[in-house]
């Protein structure tokens, strides 16, 4: 499950229901907004799930009902997206959102993290996409020195993983691997949209993708071997 952050709205962070963490090996999050993706992607290979509702919006508190079936449905931890404010809840791990990427100073963000007993801290390296931020994320994990994971997360794909892992150093990554799937609706009104103008069709449902999460967890295995 995930937990909330800081003080301020934007702030964000995670609590487990789980434990976590990759002792050996490497250790693939997948983000979540439904009990088919969490499904897919612990039949993929995925070693922890982070639940969301809203992903279009960055990620939003799922509801309880959701959270129960989704922790009926799958054996690996669920780490539960808290956004809205609040104080942290211990003694559950927290990992501290991506609202990391808006701080002034990475490095003294993280020393703040740390003496808050953030356990993670997931980052795009204050860019666009992990690729982009590379050089920060290294940054960070080598100033962590083990104390806090530094968890690469933001535009992972089979393509560029690889490159991020190991021009990194990261043992733990996040993704959502997903893929647009054909919504079941039979009769569509094409003169009528149902809210604003969308960047992805109102016919078109995104679940996490067996295949998908099969794959990057390959890639990071032989790896962080």
């Amino acid at each position: 499950m995930k937990r909330q952050g800081l003080s301020s709205e934007r702030k964000l962070a995670r609590i487990s229901s789980g434990k976590a963490g990759a002792a050996n090996g490497s250790l693939m999050e997948v983000c979540v907004d439904s009990v088919e993706s969490a499904v897919n992607a612990e039949r993929g290979g995925a070693g922890r799930i982070e639940l969301c509702s809203g992903l279009l919006e960055g990620g939003t508190t799922p509801s309880m009902g959701l959270l129960q079936i989704v922790k009926q449905s799958v054996q690996i931890p669920v780490f539960v997206m808290i956004r809205p404010r609040g104080a942290l809840c211990r003694p559950l791990p927290v990992t501290f959102h991506r609202a990391f990427d808006m701080v002034h100073d990475p490095m003294a963000a993280l020393e703040t993290l740390l003496t808050l007993g953030f356990e993670r801290v997931l980052t795009s390296g204050c860019d666009s996409s992990a690729l982009e931020g590379l050089p920060l994320i290294k940054r960070l994990i080598d100033e962590a020195k083990g104390r806090i994971v530094v968890m690469p997360g933001g535009g992972i794909t089979d393509r560029n993983l690889q490159r991020i892992l190991e021009g990194s150093g990261a043992t733990e990554f996040h993704c959502s691997a997903r893929s647009a799937r054909d919504s079941g609706m039979k009769f569509r009104n094409s003169s009528v949209a149902m809210g604003a103008s969308l960047s992805s069709s109102e016919y078109s449902v995104k679940v996490t993708d067996v295949t998908k999460v099969r794959t990057l967890n390959a890639i990071a295995k032989n790896i962080l071997v």
